[in-house]
């Protein structure tokens, strides 16, 4: 299975690289995966110039096709001013609107102070909901002070293993095997309410 990690660090060495990093190496113990990291520091030059003239260089359209393809990604940014950074957003804003339909996605931030913990659920579950991926119920959070502190292994392994869990379910039903969601309109599903009430 492909795995796709995208990292919006900007120094060297990193901590979200470091992050993304332990996180996919737990995931990877669960179950094999053939890995990928996307530096979004090296495209951000492209990701400017696919908003200016409409097309992705190469190594940024790399990038997407390698996010498409993935079975799942583990996404990680860094926090300015209480969100995540321009850049981590630029990057999902020039990927195909369709890209992470249905997608697993590992969700993950790292700020200089827990305050900003939040980040996870007021910017970064919304915005992945809204690309229409499965969004895994742990996000992981790392302050400075979390480094080498025994919460943060716990909360790693835990959304690990949730990703994992929803890359193998996925790959379990594959395409022609029933695996068809139905949609039940909520008219329908109201009208039904009513003749159970009789």
């Amino acid at each position: 299975m492909k795995l796709v990690v995208v990292s919006a660090g900007l120094s060297v060495p990193s901590s979200t690289r470091l992050l993304a990093d332990r996180l996919a190496a737990a995931v990877d113990r669960r179950t094999p995966v053939d890995l990928q990291v996307v530096e979004l520091r090296e495209l951000a030059v492209e990701i400017a110039h696919n908003f200016t003239n409409g097309f992705p260089g190469k190594g940024l359209a790399a990038a997407q096709d390698a996010v498409a393809g993935a079975e799942g990604l583990i996404v990680v940014t860094p926090v300015f001013s209480a969100s995540y950074s321009g850049l981590f957003k630029s990057f999902f804003d020039v990927l195909d609107k369709d890209a992470l339909v249905g997608k697993p996605v590992l969700i993950a931030a790292t700020g200089g102070t827990a305050r900003h913990s939040l980040v996870l659920e007021h910017a970064l579950r919304p915005l992945f909901v809204h690309l229409r991926a499965v969004v895994v119920p742990t996000g992981v959070y790392a302050a400075s002070e979390d480094w080498g502190e025994e919460g943060l292994p716990g909360r790693i392994e835990r959304a690990a293993g949730e990703l994992a869990g929803l890359m193998t379910g996925l790959r379990a039903v594959s395409p022609g095997q029933g695996a068809t969601l139905s949609v039940v309109p909520f008219e329908e599903q109201l009208a039904g309410l009513g003749t159970e009430a009789r």
